[in-house]
This record gives C-alpha cells, structure tokens and sequence, in this order.
C-alpha cells in the first residue's frame, strides 16, 4: 500500500471596511507571506517540552529565503535562472518524529510539523529540536494528522500568525495561532478555527498550506476517499481551496464559494512561479502520479482520468510520472526550477523552467540514498532544504531519522 493506497484505490466574503484594509494590506505583504508558505495546527497548545535532539553537521542559517522568487510579475530581465543541487548533502538536524512541514518563518527560525504527535518543532541554530507547542485535538491516523503550516504576518496591533491543517476528530480544519517569542523560544498561543469540516479520512487527506501572492489563503483537500465528489465543485473534498485569511471564500472564486480548482485526488505540494502561476504535485492512483499547473476554476479529471488522457473536459497534468517513481509530496520553487520532494520513489525531482516557455525537463536527484522525502523548500544563502519521512510507519528508519537535510543550489 503506498502513501494514497494504490489499490482500489465551509461564507461569501464578510467583511467590514477594516477586513478590506487588512486584505490589502496583506495583498502588499503577500510575497513574503508566499516565500515561506508551506501548508497547519488545531485547538490548543502547551508549555514547550525539553530538548529532544541535536548532532547538526553545521550550524542552519535562520533568516527566510527572499520573496523575489515568488513575486507576481515576471522580471523585466527575462525568467530566474533555472537551478540544480550541487556537492553533498548536509544534515541540519535530526530525530523528528514524522515530520510533514517545514515552515522558515522571515524574522528567524525555523518550525517543523510532526505528523503523529501533534508537536510543532523548532529547529535551534546548533541543530537541536524544542517543542514550540502541542497542538490538542488532532487525532492522528493513516495519512491524517499535523500536517501543512503556513506563516501570515499581520499589522497593526495584531500578532503575527502561524496556520495549521490537521486532522480532528470528525474532520480535517484549518486553524490559526498567534506567533509567540524570538527565535530559539518560539512558541504558539491559543488556536482560532479558520475552516472547518473539511472531509476526513484513513487516506487522501490532502494538508498542504500555502499563501499566495494574491494574500489569500490556499489549501489543499483530497478526496477522502470517497472518488466523486472530487467532480462537485460545491464539495470541500478533492479540491484546491483559495480563502481569506479568515476562512471565507476569496473574491474572484470561480464557483462563488472555497472552491478553486477541483477533480483532484489527493493534492500535495503547492507553490507558485515567479509569474504567480500556481503548480500542484498530486498522487494519482495505480499509474500515474502528477504536475500541474492550476488555473482558476479548471477540472483536473479525478476520477474520471489520471495522468494525460487528452480529453478536452479536462486539464491535463504538465508532468507525469509512474507511482514507484514519486508519490510526490511537498512542491517548492526556487529560480525556474520546481522542487518536488518524493515518498515512495526515494528521490527528490528538479522541474524545469517553470516560465519560459521551453519544454520541461525532470531529473531525479539524491535516489534511493536518503529514503522517503515530505517536504521541500528554499533555504538561505542559496540553499533548498528537505526533510526525510521514514518513521512515518512506511518507510526503513536508519540511525537519526527522520532529518532536516540542506544541499546548495547553482545554476544548472
């Protein structure tokens, strides 16, 4: 059974003159919002628990990556350059407990999301692990859980905030937390819901977070196993969402509701190019694992297709790959390239370019030497980090795992 299962394998926008100005505002902020995106939490946190682990190769940089990359219009200069790993690989830490998100937030430091134990980690600079919270109320299971984080900064008198998508009780929800403390005591307050009732399930839970240049809030939601409603625009499940920050539908939804692009299986990763054109790794079913490219209100085929069918009522994937290849998880961009970190295929994937127009190329990197890969995203100082998800109860643990890993970029 690989990470989907192979075989048989919440509005209208409310909003005060005050909730305009704040969307606006963070509409101005969105590309660093964007630049360290990556997709979640619940109902309540405590006290931050002792040191759990060290043994970093070197000291991890802490200062998010710059949100050029991801800003809305291309630059005047033509595309980014189009990037690949170079040397060896680094470990930055080590003995995360199922990690799924990597979330570097702009003013330092670094949280990661433990999937099975609701734990939200902070990475220290020497590489050592803290809990910043835990997060009551997510009831872990399967592919459900702590999932995708996200980090929204706001104005005024009102704190910064990290999101969280995990798994409850009855359903997959979204909340939100204020951001307490500096770097090397980080920590989360109480947990506001930003979206409920998202369909759960033992599989296909989606989780992924992200906010967008445009200032709203997407997410991604599988099809909690329940195929066709993945083809009802006005269902949560099998979709892209596109939200404010307060969980109502964002302006200019095709369908008038949370719905932004639909007929997805179980959506993954997501990041946007720097046109601001949205991409989506998703897991197909026993052939097929996919790239898309997103557009407002398109219908990618699940479950009526996977992978390219060629059938006009659909939009096909601009990347495929056979499920042993990938099971594609977390999607990060960095220059022209698109990061894809893979599960089961045991790699991660470099895409390239994203924007000039050029065919896209796919190279595998790093196969079958660091295990399953989750989640991927821009470092600094030219970095891309990832991290290993081999206690997940599916992969082989080695000595240390799960890790936090860095590699330099240079141009390809």
């Amino acid at each position: 059974m690989r990470e989907t299962a192979r075989n048989g394998r919440r509005w209208g926008l409310a909003s005060s003159g005050r909730r305009l100005q704040r969307e606006r505002r963070l509409a101005r902020t969105a590309a660093v919002a964007a630049s360290v995106a990556l997709c979640v939490a619940t109902t309540g946190c405590v006290a931050p628990a002792p040191d759990r682990s060290a043994l970093p190769s070197s000291p991890p940089g802490t200062a998010a990556p710059p949100p050029s990359t991801l800003t809305a219009t291309p630059t005047p200069t033509g595309p980014p350059p189009v990037l690949q790993p170079t040397g060896s690989v680094e470990v930055i830490a080590q003995g995360l407990e199922s990690p799924w998100s990597i979330l570097r937030l702009p003013g330092g430091g670094t949280l990661v999301s433990e999937r099975d134990t609701a734990n939200v980690v902070e990475v220290l600079g020497d590489g050592s692990l803290r809990v910043a919270a835990t997060v009551a109320g997510v009831v872990p299971g399967g592919e459900g859980g702590l999932l995708g984080l996200a980090f929204r900064p706001t104005d005024g008198d009102d704190p910064d905030f990290v999101y969280a998508y995990f798994t409850a009780a009855s359903d997959n929800r979204i909340v939100r937390m204020p951001l307490t403390g500096a770097p090397g005591s980080l920590g989360l307050g109480a947990p506001e819901d930003v979206l409920t009732g998202i369909p759960k399930a033992g599989n296909h839970d989606g989780g992924r977070l992200a906010f967008g240049p445009d200032g709203f809030l997407y997410a991604t939601a599988g099809d909690a196993g329940n195929r066709d409603v993945a083809q009802d625009p006005n269902s949560l499940s099998g979709k892209i969402l596109r939200m404010t920050a307060d969980g109502q539908p964002a302006p200019g939804n095709p369908f008038g509701n949370l719905t932004w692009s639909y007929g997805h299986r179980n959506p993954q990763g997501i990041a946007w190019d720097a046109n601001g054109d949205l991409w989506a790794a998703e897991f197909g079913q026993n052939t097929w694992d996919e790239l898309n490219r997103i557009t407002r209100g398109a219908n990618y085929g699940w479950p009526v297709v996977e992978g390219q069918a060629g059938d006009a009522r659909f939009v096909d994937p601009v990347q495929q790959w056979s499920t042993s290849e990938a099971s594609p998880s977390g999607l990060a961009i960095v220059g022209d390239t698109l990061f894809l970190a893979a599960l089961r295929g045991e790699r991660l994937w470099s895409i390239a370019p994203a924007t000039s127009g050029a065919a896209l190329s796919a190279t595998p990197w790093f196969t079958g030497e660091l295990g399953r890969l989750r989640d991927v995203t821009a470092g600094p100082d030219g970095e891309l980090w990832f991290i290993g998800n081999n206690t997940d109860g599916r992969g082989s643990p080695s000595p240390g795992d799960d890790k936090l890993f860095r590699v330099r970029l240079a141009p390809a």
